[in-house]
């Protein structure tokens, strides 16, 4: 097959309707700053939780400010997508900021726990906006021959808010005040409104007259969205996973599901267009996309609990210790871009990533009492470089399976099904560790008379408490904790092996590049028969 060479985006001059690279760079100043608000929102928040309780009251309640934000989120990508396709990127990225910013200023002047919660629905709704616009106003501006190295630059921003995060949370909380948590977006907020509102001025728009959105559609896949993230939330914690609550959720779940399918297969303009899953790269990515997020999300939640219970790090080094992990995905992100913009493969690096990814959980699942934290960062190092491998090139591959059309909505899927694998993750993996480590403390506590006091009270304990008890207590508890981690991580290790069967039936693809004005290249190059694994 001939395949036309890509035209490059790093020239002085572009075509009409493109970006230069110099515009290109000024633009990526907006979305790094969009980006660095969805991803560092939570982790600033988190630390002042308990704060907030204390002056609203309402811990009852409290696991609703961060499920809100998740529900809201969640729901909304796909639909914000779509949007994007219909009415024009700019517009609807600009309004997911002024969305978040102005749900983050509500939040801070909440004066009780329901504003709290309302505010912070309002905040996730504007959220959900800005990783999927991220991704997409990147793909309008970049063709995906280029687009791999920018990406790698959008993966430096994780690291920076997973560890800058809960600093600036916890510094806020004790100089200033819990407010604060949330007023911080606005000044960052403001300035990627005003950088974006004028450097996407140049992509294209339609007009309302030709605009027919899937309100059908929309409500459906925000119901059995919005039931399926509730069952994951509550599913094993709130509930137990054969109760009433739980299954009429799934019965709920599975008729909206249904539902929805009809309505697409049936729309003008679907909120979720059906037709980018018959795409076998597409469905493949996203599938690739579900499996990272569960294993590689979902284990990478409960690293914290070894480190604080096992190892004896305190909360605020729990998180510093994650740096091996956050800088070799950077690392391999960065690289992994340069060499798929350089050489146009990528086909190798899902495959990497997926074997990385299933050796590093596989390494944490040999974890114990004795583990050094010296071991526990070379395990963090595989599991991160097969995190920066997968990341990105699952995104750009099903980026470059979707008609231009349809990349917002595209962006979306693939956003979402990578988002509902941690919830599950989180969710099933945490529910195996938490069964485990009863179970083990249990056992312990049968053996041990000083285990035998504290038996019943696993729910509350607190690394705090911990180190109060009795040096048996601690033993078991640690021996515990590790027994559950091991238990988690076995799981995803076995369903990350699912990512390497998947990332074996990718097929290299071309890389697309822009060929004249805006709208042009609108459907994906045809997959070839078959190609070399090397690809």
């Amino acid at each position: 097959m001939t395949q036309t060479a890509p035209v490059s985006v790093d020239t002085a001059k572009a075509p009409p309707g493109r970006f230069t690279h110099r515009e290109i760079m000024v633009t990526m100043s907006g979305l790094v700053i969009a980006m660095l608000l969805a991803m560092l929102d939570n982790m600033i928040v988190a630390p002042a939780l308990p704060t907030i309780v204390g002056d609203l009251g309402g811990l009852n309640h409290l696991a609703w400010v961060t499920t809100g934000y998740i529900l809201a989120s969640t729901a909304a990508t796909p639909i914000w997508g779509k949007l994007g396709d219909l009415i024009g990127r700019r517009i609807t990225f600009l309004s997911s900021i002024a969305i978040f910013l102005i749900g983050s200023a509500l939040c801070g002047m909440s004066q009780n726990m329901a504003e709290l919660i309302g505010f912070r629905a309002l905040q996730g709704l504007g959220a959900g906006g800005l990783m999927v616009g991220v991704m997409a106003v990147l793909a309008d501006i970049v063709p995906p021959r280029d687009r791999s190295k920018y990406q790698g630059v959008m993966m430096a921003v994780m690291p920076v808010a997973m560890i800058g995060g809960p600093l600036a949370g916890g510094f806020i909380t004790d100089n200033l005040s819990w407010r604060w948590a949330f007023y911080v977006n606005l000044p960052l907020g403001v300035v990627a409104l005003a950088v974006c509102w004028f450097v996407l001025a140049k992509l294209p728009t339609r007009g309302a007259g030709q605009v027919r959105i899937d309100w059908t559609g929309a409500a459906l896949l925000t119901v059995w969205i919005t039931t399926l993230v509730l069952i994951t939330s509550w599913g094993g914690t709130e509930y137990d996973w054969g109760s009433a609550m739980i299954i009429t959720l799934a019965v709920v779940t599975v008729v909206a599901f249904a539902a929805f399918v009809m309505v697409e297969r049936r729309a003008a303009e679907p909120i979720m267009p059906l037709s980018v899953f018959t795409n076998r790269n597409f469905t493949l990515a996203g599938a690739l996309s579900l499996v990272v997020g569960f294993a590689m999300f979902g284990g990478v939640t409960l690293l914290p609990q070894f480190q604080q219970y096992v190892q004896g790090s305190s909360a605020t080094n729990s998180g510093l210790l994650l740096m091996p992990m956050m800088i070799a995905a950077m690392a391999l992100s960065l690289a992994g871009g340069a060499v798929i913009s350089r050489t146009g493969r990528y086909r190798a690096l899902p495959l990497a990533g997926s074997v990385l990814m299933t050796g590093g959980l596989a390494l944490f699942a040999t974890m114990g009492p004795d583990t050094s934290r010296v071991l526990t960062s070379l395990y963090m190092v595989v599991l991160g470089a097969g995190m920066g491998c997968l990341m990105q090139t699952t995104m750009l591959i099903a980026q470059n399976s979707a008609p231009l059309r349809d990349m917002g909505a595209a962006t979306g899927a693939a956003t979402f099904l990578r988002n509902m694998g941690g919830s599950l993750g989180v969710s099933v993996l945490g529910a195996l560790y938490t069964h485990t480590l009863s179970d083990s403390f249990a056992s312990a506590a049968g053996a041990s008379a000083d285990a035998g006091k504290t038996g019943g009270a696993v729910a509350q304990m607190t690394p705090e408490v911990l180190r109060g008890l009795p040096e048996a207590v601690r033993h078991a508890f640690a021996r515990a904790v590790s027994d559950g981690v091991d238990t988690a991580f076995t799981w995803g290790a076995s369903a990350a092996v699912l990512g390497i069967v998947i990332a074996l039936f990718i097929r290299h693809v071309p890389l697309r590049g822009f060929t004249g004005g805006p709208g042009a290249d609108t459907a994906p190059a045809p997959a070839p028969a078959a190609d070399p694994v090397s690809g």
